[in-house]
């Protein structure tokens, strides 16, 4: 019988946010944007820039996408992001 791997134990959204769009283009980062070049196209980017989640590692309002290079994010579906909720290196981002 097939078992489950351990890795997926470990990979188990603690919290499900939802991502909402907002009225301002947050400004980011040169470092977001150059790990997600090639990676995502510019027009999702540009997009991408006008929606921001309720971070529960932070525990404020961030731009989508620094939620999209956070080590925690795992999965974004219907507009519902899952997050393992551990904080990584450098994060919150300033």
């Amino acid at each position: 019988m097939w078992e489950k791997p351990a890795m997926a134990a470990l990979t188990q959204a603690r919290y499900q946010v939802p991502v909402y769009k907002t009225d301002k283009k947050y400004k980011i980062p040169k470092e977001i944007t150059s790990q997600l070049k090639g990676a995502v196209s510019a027009k999702m980017i540009s997009s991408m820039k006008i929606e921001a989640v309720d971070c529960p590692v932070a525990k404020t309002e961030i731009p989508f996408l620094a939620c999209f290079v956070c080590p925690s994010f795992l999965n974004r579906v219907k507009g519902v992001v899952g997050c393992a909720g551990e904080k990584g290196p450098n994060w919150p981002p300033k």
